[in-house]
């Protein structure tokens, strides 16, 4: 029997270079998506997914971040002596979706490193990973973190979430080497960091992971590649009876500039708040060449 997958790491310590010059002074993860920053939208994917303590991999400057995350009884007050109740007891309501543990990356030597960094706030149990550069909507569906998490739960194996992407993205993801599939179940022989050629295959690693407490060790041991960095790919190469999971669900990169604002307008395109304004100024807005 599998055990409970009750932890979630979100690494976002990354420097943030594409989003410059805005993330000089403000975390990626505090970056909104209309009034919700992008590391909520994640944290509330986690806990509709079952998990309980929600560890997050930040770096020094980032107070931000923890600062979102705690209680502030005075500001609760004086949004209610404004007589917006209704929003103080949404802050409020953050502050205890989950219990939050940081975690300092002291230097940027890649996501195998910043994992490397949860290994004695996780301990001997499985945990699920939820990259900061994706947003996964599934409307009416599981969430996908809760997908992996069922389809940890029924092979007892560690489980990357993949999705078919495009030939010509392949180089910008880790690409699974299947070895045999069955419905949306593939049996990994190997993985490939972002090939610049001949890829096994399309199916692409999108930020969502089960993984065993195994792991440490075998990111322990592995080798640094390019610019010293240790990456996750890496070591799950070397783990046994890995399966990654095609999950469902529309993946937005909020890495990037274009995939940030298809989420915008996406998830405000689903807001009954904005979306007939916001319809109206997109059927009325001439696109010029």
């Amino acid at each position: 029997m599998s055990q409970k997958v009750r932890k979630a790491v979100i690494p976002v310590a990354g420097a943030a270079i594409e989003f410059l010059p805005v993330t000089k002074g403000i975390p990626k993860g505090m970056m909104p998506i209309i009034d919700k920053p992008l590391l909520l939208y994640q944290v509330e994917e986690a806990v509709a997914s079952g998990i309980e303590e929600v560890i997050i991999v930040v770096n020094k400057g980032r107070e931000a971040i923890e600062k979102f995350f705690e209680r502030e009884p005075m500001y609760e007050n004086y949004l209610i002596s404004k007589k917006l109740p209704n929003v103080a007891s949404e802050i409020r309501k953050i502050t205890t979706l989950a219990k939050y543990t940081f975690v300092y990356q002291s230097e940027q030597r890649g996501l195998g490193h910043a994992i490397l960094q949860v290994k004695d706030a996780v301990g001997d149990e499985p945990f699920l990973i939820i990259l900061g550069d994706d947003i996964i909507m599934n409307e009416g569906g599981d969430p996908a973190s809760l997908q992996v998490i069922k389809a940890y739960e029924k092979l007892n194996a560690p489980i990357i979430g993949v999705q078919e992407v495009s030939e010509n993205e392949v180089s910008k993801y880790g690409i699974i080497e299947p070895q045999k599939s069955q419905g949306r179940y593939i049996k990994v022989r190997s993985m490939v960091e972002k090939p610049v050629k001949d890829a096994p295959s399309r199916y692409a690693a999108l930020g969502r992971y089960v993984i065993t407490p195994d792991i440490f060790n075998l990111l322990k041991t592995t080798i640094p590649g390019l610019d010293g960095e240790i990456q996750l790919t890496d070591a799950l190469r070397r783990q046994k009876n890995l399966v990654a999971y095609n999950f469902v669900g529309k993946r937005y990169d909020v890495g990037t500039r274009v995939g940030y604002l298809e989420a915008v307008i996406d998830i405000a395109l689903h807001r009954d708040d904005m979306k007939d304004a916001l319809k109206e100024y997109i059927k009325n807005k001439k696109i010029e060449d």
